[in-house]
This record gives structure tokens, C-alpha cells and sequence, in this order.
């Protein structure tokens, strides 16, 4: 994987040594051994490739600090249902593709993307039996946090009496499993297209939550040529043990572009499933949402992680849960970050802080959930998706996608985290609003500054990240993403 040595002349420099600012006049970027070697004026490029930028922004390597990166393949080439408004739309969508595109004989049909908390109309194995009939379909919601099956599907996932279909939770992440049970290689090479395309966004790397263990697959696809990407592979409680016995402590770097993460705890459900778990109820109802890992069974299980060097990421979307969570890591010590943190109670953004802990967020799902949270969360959006209050803070911010649940593509999680609006309508609570700098730089990973000695981990944009509008940033054209000094994606260069 080593690359040739490479002179960048005429960059504008974006997170260089004069931070977030641009430099007054475009410089060189020497490249030796995969690193920066030298910035400057007409730099001499005897033995590199010179390649001329003719004053494009050059910016540090972003990373997407939260995917699911088989779901992420796997939904590239399922039915987007995102675009229903009811039940029946959605079914509709299913019809129009059993008739134009049917599955083989024997396969599901599997959709993704649907977001039932508003619709006019219930989400009902009987809606989808009609035009389903025989074939096995199971529809992902957006969120990831449930299912919709028809009656071959639950007939086939092992759900035959359930009474509706849509699936929750625990009993719906089985079924996720199930989902993505698909032969190694062909897994892998979705896989790779998928890295490839986030390395033509300008992703130099990924921090995978991908269930229960993604490292020992990392390591097979990139034996096999996979290296589009660096990737950080979290573990999950059920394979906490193996993560151990390998003696693998968050950080640990498991060859040049594979490190070992933290440990990941699902501990309450979503917004659009109604299982984010809240001080309130939710409307018209006494329920809470749910408490997937209460604090007798998290706070052992922090305990393990920390006694043996791992860090913890905890899923947390309730302002109760937050809470929980946060109590957690003081009673602990536990270190890490909270992962969405889409609902806070006053003055949680400052035990963030005082526990040292990264705020994980993934800024579109602003925008995905605004007009639920209007009616689910009513009379709190004001602390909901608090990206402004946790920077106000201390806070570290990380963004990221989530993807499926949004796209992986860095750009549009910082156009929703700079710009709360991507439909032309009002911009929602502006006041959450982060200024650019401070999204750049909670996307540009670990390495620093643009200076000498830093891994040429980098991004040719053809756009100004600062000066454009909010719709050029979600759509930033990008010219070449470069890992460790070697092309992934280069366009018009």
C-alpha cells in the first residue's frame, strides 16, 4: 500500500497551520512515505508526481464516526421505500417492484427506509399480504430499530403469529442478522464498492458499529484488497470476551488501516419507533419507550470494558436515557463517547464536559426527524439534537451518519450541522446551529492540523467548503481523496 511521493501544488490549505481559515495565497503539499512532508511556495518536485490544484481547497481527510457498514452495502441495492407517506404508499412501492424486478425464487424482498411515525395509516402485515402474496417481504424502518414483515416473512423469520408485522427492538435486530446472512464474498464485495464510494466523498475513514464483532471481517476484506478505508471496528457486549482474549485495547492498531474500538451498548430504541426512552411520555400514551440496558447490566459491563482497556460508545437517544447513561460513565470511569445524544435534559451538556466525554452525533437526523420530533417530543425540540449547547460546553463533536439511517457522505452531515434545513422550509432551531470551522473539524479524524509530519490523509474539494451556500456544501464536488499519500478517488485531476 505504499505510495509514490506526490507534490500538491497550488492548494488552498483548509485546517492547515492557519486553522480553519484559508491561507492568503495557494501553497505546495509534498508528499513523501505517505506523510506531508513540507508546505511552501514553488516547492521542488524533482522525483514526485506533480500535480497541479490550480487553487483548489484542500482539506483534512474527513471520517464518518458512525456506520453500519453492511447494512450501509446491503441498502445500496434494496427497495428505498423513504419516500411513503402511509402504509399503503409504501406498499404500493413493493408492488411496483415485485412486478418489475421480482426476487429469484425462494429470496426476500427487502426494503429499507421507512418512517412510520406519522403516517395516517398503521404499518400492518394485511397491507403488505396483498401485493406481497407469496414472497417474503421485509421492509428496514430508517431508524434501524424495527421491521416490517408480511406474513411469509414472519413465516420465515420466525414469527408466524405475531399479530402485526412491525417488529421492535431486540426481537427486530434477530431478523437484521438474518438480513444480512449472505454468502462471505459477495458480503465483501459490496462492501467494497460501498468503501470505494465513500472514498469518492472524501471518507478517508469509518468507525464501524457494525454487529457483533466487525473486526475479524475487516481483516479478511483488507487481506483481500479492501483499502479504500481506515477503519475503527467496535465490539459488542456478545463478543466483548473474544475482543479480550485477543488482548485488544481500544486503539490498538491490527495492521496499517484496521484499529480496534470501543465497546458498543444499544441502551434504548429511537424517536421514529417510539422507543427512545424519556422523562415524558409519549403522546396520548403512558409509555416511555424502552430501556434496552438498564443500569445494573451497563454498569458491569463498563466496569469490564475499562478494567481491559476499551473504551465505551453507548447508544443513548431519551433525555432519560442520556441521563442514565451519563451516570454510568461517572459511577464507572468508564471513558468514551455517547452515541446520538439526540435528547438532553437541562444541564446534561455540561456533565459531557466534566466527564470528559465525545458527543457522537449524526446531524442529519436533524432533518430526518424534525417533523416527528415536533409532534413525539413537543415542547422539548429546544434541547433535542443539542449540537450548539454540547460545543458551548467543552464538548467534543464527532459527526457522522449512521448510515443506512443516512447517507455516508461527510458533506451532508456538515451541511445539516451548519444549516438545519435541506427542503427549503425555515431552518429548525437555528439556535443548534455549529459554525463551519467547528464542523470541519468534527469530521477531520484524528491526525491534526495539515502540516509536516501528519499522514497525507487528505481531500481535494472542488468547492470552498467556508464561502458556499448550504446546497454546494451538501453536494461538494470532490476532485481526489488521497490515504496515507495514495489515490482512492481522483477526478479531473
Amino acid at each position: 500500500m505504499s505510495a509514490h511521493p506526490l507534490l500538491l501544488r497550488g492548494a488552498r490549505l483548509l485546517g492547515g497551520p492557519d486553522g480553519w481559515a484559508h491561507r492568503g495565497e495557494p501553497v505546495d503539499v509534498r508528499i513523501d512515505d505517505g506523510r506531508v512532508t513540507a508546505l511552501g511556495d514553488r516547492l521542488p518536485g524533482e522525483g514526485a508526481e506533480v500535480v497541479d490544484l490550480d487553487g483548489r481547497t484542500v482539506v483534512p481527510g474527513l471520517w464518518d464516526n458512525h456506520v453500519h457498514m453492511q447494512q450501509w452495502a446491503l441498502a445500496r441495492r434494496r427497495l428505498d421505500v423513504s419516500s411513503a407517506r402511509s402504509a399503503a404508499g409504501a406498499a404500493a412501492l413493493v408492488a411496483d417492484r415485485l412486478r418489475d424486478e421480482p426476487p429469484a425464487a425462494g429470496e426476500t424482498l427487502v426494503g429499507y427506509g421507512f418512517r412510520d411515525a406519522l403516517w395516517p395509516d398503521a404499518a400492518h402485515r394485511d397491507v403488505l399480504d396483498p401485493v406481497a402474496g407469496d414472497v417474503p417481504v421485509v421492509l428496514v424502518s430508517g431508524d434501524l430499530h424495527c421491521g416490517w414483515l408480511s406474513s411469509a416473512a414472519l413465516d420465515r423469520y420466525g414469527h408466524r403469529d405475531h399479530p402485526t408485522g412491525l417488529i421492535r427492538e431486540s426481537e427486530w435486530f434477530a431478523v437484521t442478522v438474518a438480513l444480512q446472512d449472505v454468502p462471505a464474498d459477495l458480503l465483501d464485495g459490496f462492501v467494497d464498492e460501498a468503501a470505494a464510494a465513500a472514498a469518492a466523498r472524501g471518507v478517508v475513514g469509518i468507525v464501524d458499529f457494525e454487529a457483533p464483532w466487525c473486526l475479524p471481517d475487516w481483516e479478511r476484506r483488507i487481506a483481500a484488497g479492501t483499502d479504500a478505508l481506515r477503519v475503527v471496528a467496535s465490539v459488542w457486549p456478545e463478543r466483548l470476551d473474544d475482543a479480550i482474549t485477543r488482548g485488544l485495547r481500544t486503539g490498538d492498531a491490527v495492521g496499517e488501516l484496521l484499529t480496534a474500538g470501543p465497546l458498543k451498548v444499544i441502551t434504548d430504541g429511537s424517536l421514529n419507533t417510539r422507543t427512545a426512552f424519556c422523562v415524558d411520555p409519549y403522546p396520548g400514551t403512558a409509555e416511555h419507550g424502552l430501556l434496552l440496558v438498564p443500569p445494573d447490566e451497563l454498569q458491569p459491563l463498563l466496569r469490564r470494558a475499562t478494567g481491559n482497556g476499551l473504551d465505551a460508545a453507548l447508544h443513548a437517544i431519551g433525555d432519560r436515557a442520556n441521563t442514565l447513561v451519563l451516570d454510568a460513565f461517572a459511577a464507572t470511569g468508564a471513558r468514551g463517547r455517547i452515541e446520538h445524544a439526540q435528547l438532553l435534559s437541562d444541564g446534561e451538556a455540561q456533565r459531557f464536559a466534566e466527564l470528559g466525554l465525545v458527543a457522537s452525533v449524526q446531524p442529519e437526523h436533524a432533518l430526518d426527524d424534525r417533523d416527528v420530533a415536533d409532534r413525539l417530543w413537543a415542547g422539548r425540540t429546544h434541547r433535542s439534537f443539542p449540537m450548539a449547547s454540547l460545543h458551548a460546553a467543552g464538548v467534543l463533536l464527532a459527526l457522522g451518519s449512521d448510515a443506512p439511517v443516512a447517507p455516508l457522505d461527510p458533506w451532508v452531515a456538515l451541511a445539516a450541522a451548519v444549516h438545519r434545513s435541506s427542503d427549503g422550509r425555515e431552518r429548525w432551531h437555528p439556535e443548534q446551529e455549529i459554525g463551519r470551522d467547528v464542523a470541519l473539524e468534527a469530521s477531520a479524524g484524528p491526525d491534526g492540523p495539515i502540516a509536516p509530519g501528519r499522514r497525507a490523509d487528505l481531500v481535494v474539494a472542488d468547492g470552498d467548503p467556508v464561502e458556499c451556500d448550504p446546497a454546494t456544501l451538501r453536494a461538494m464536488p470532490v476532485a481526489g481523496t488521497l490515504l496515507g499519500g495514495r489515490w482512492t478517488h481522483r477526478e479531473g485531476l
